[in-house]
């Protein structure tokens, strides 16, 4: 054996020669459109309340902390994203999800429910059906319904119908320093976003001006934040902008993302109707075309006759990964007109983790640079 395998024989330090004296977590890591996720799939201690909302709460409150560790410096970074599934609140559920990111907890997230549907289906934690594997799962927005096609045990593809989507509000006017007069939409997919027509404001949306949609998208947060009141028609923890969203033209072509290097393996399979890039949280910016915020999206397109139900638009990321979107219905949800939206996308594992919290690490919860 080279001596440099003998690294993989590393085990925590026992305390008192009998219990491991870190905690150890174990996760699967996946993307979905280039967007991280990270699966927390073990170690991770057990939540209290009888619903996803009550449960999140209850990591807010007690575990915040580790929350902080998995997604922070040194195990994440700034752009992390995560989850953590719990047992479902819905009889007819499969199980439930918090997702974490790196300010704290949001409500609903697209790329993460296309790569759970992928690996619940090809892990066996629900049974599998072919052609088309569909199962529901409880996020703290409320049941959304995941899809698979699955040929010989193998997923293909993965899409979900999501939570009633709406606009609530077209056409508002905000006066932004160094900026000057933006219009923008409210809409909600499952959390509440403010739309901006990238072009309007003679924003690029290409990927190398990322720095300057990341600190616009926050400033058009922050600065909304305190001017509006957002209200959920039925759930007050589902009160909050989540983040900014910047629409328009489809850019990508394949070529060179940062360098030189071509990016081969996002060529777009087909060409795109629009490009969404979405800040959301802390100043992260979504590398796929974000399913809740095209879920948004997608009342806002009807409302203004641009897509009904059944029709598809492609929609691609700042890296020109692409979601396929449609309206599989039109409801009512309180006191709004809303659509159901789906939208499918591609996911893929890269690797599985085992971290370790050492009490006497002083960065033993991680450390964020934004």
């Amino acid at each position: 054996m080279q001596s440099f395998q003998r690294f993989s024989r590393w085990q925590p330090p026992l305390d008192h020669n009998t219990t491991p004296a870190a905690l150890e977590i174990s996760t699967l890591d996946c993307h979905t459109g280039g967007e991280p996720l990270r699966i927390i799939t073990g170690g991770f201690p057990e939540l209290q309340g009888d619903s996803v909302l009550a449960k999140r709460r209850d990591c807010q409150l007690r575990f915040d902390g580790l929350r902080r560790a998995l997604m922070w410096e040194p195990r994440g970074h700034a752009d992390m994203y995560g989850c953590l599934v719990v047992p479902p609140e819905r009889p007819d559920s499969e199980f439930g999800v918090i997702f974490l990111h790196n300010e704290g907890y949001s409500t609903m997230c697209g790329h993460a429910m296309i790569a759970l549907a992928k690996v619940a289906v090809e892990a066996g934690v629900v049974p599998i059906t072919e052609p088309v594997t569909s199962f529901a799962v409880d996020a703290p927005c409320g049941q959304i319904r995941l899809f698979a096609e699955v040929k010989q045990g193998r997923v293909q593809h993965c899409w979900f119908h999501n939570v009633p989507s709406f606009v609530v509000a077209s056409d508002q006017t905000l006066n932004l320093s160094g900026v000057g007069e933006l219009k923008y939409t409210l809409a909600y997919g499952g959390a509440f976003y403010a739309y901006v027509d990238a072009a309007s404001i003679g924003l690029s949306l290409d990927a190398t001006n990322h720095r300057q949609i990341i600190a616009w998208g926050q400033r058009i947060k922050l600065a909304l934040a305190e001017q509006i009141e957002l209200q959920h028609p039925f759930e007050p923890d589902l009160n909050f902008l989540y983040g900014t969203i910047f629409y328009g033209a489809a850019l990508f072509t394949g070529a060179a993302l940062l360098s030189a290097t071509p990016l081969s393996a996002a060529k777009p399979t087909s060409p795109a109707d629009m490009r969404n890039v979405c800040v959301f949280a802390d100043g992260e910016l979504d590398r796929s075309p974000t399913g809740s915020g095209v879920s948004g999206l997608a009342a806002i397109l009807q409302q203004q006759g641009q897509l009904a139900v059944g029709e598809t638009l492609v929609i691609e990321s700042i890296l020109g990964s692409q979601f396929q979107l449609s309206i599989v219905d039109l409801v009512q949800y309180g006191k709004y007109p809303a659509v159901i939206p789906r939208v499918q996308g591609q996911a893929y594992v890269t690797g599985r983790q085992q971290f370790y919290l050492d009490p006497q690490d002083p960065f033993a919860e991680g450390f964020i640079f934004r």
